[in-house]
């Protein structure tokens, strides 16, 4: 996805943030700060602590994001965000329809790396 923002002259950092909170928005339906919240980081990578499921469809929402700017080529910063918003609209739609089908909602509080212990607070010995 960057190497194609690169191809449309998005410049990393602000603008990189700028579309990628609007792929997360389009398909969790909350912003990646509010995301990051939701699960209790500070600076820990959002995608190192996504379940699964949550993975599957971020990776869905960026590679959307990619196609249609492939197909339809956005020149300047606003053509960029619809397309963005396009993208990850496709795994909104995903996740909606497989959160019916789970009957529960995909989005959650849990991390998939959890917070490595000490042999000391688990009350192992080292020998």
């Amino acid at each position: 996805m960057t190497d194609e923002w690169d191809n449309r002259g998005v410049k990393e950092g602000l603008e990189y943030a700028i579309l990628t909170n609007e792929i997360t928005k389009a398909w969790v339906g909350i912003t990646t700060k509010e995301y990051k919240q939701l699960k209790g980081l500070q600076k820990e990578n959002l995608r190192d602590n996504m379940t699964n499921l949550e993975l599957v469809l971020n990776m869905l929402a960026e590679t959307a994001t990619t196609e249609i700017s492939k197909s339809e080529k956005p020149v300047d910063m606003p053509a960029n965000k619809k397309v963005a918003k396009r993208g990850g609209s496709v795994a909104g739609k995903a996740r909606t329809e497989t959160e019916k089908e789970l009957g529960r909602n995909v989005i959650s509080d849990k991390n998939y790396l959890q917070p490595k212990q000490s042999t000391k607070k688990l009350g192992i010995s080292k020998r």
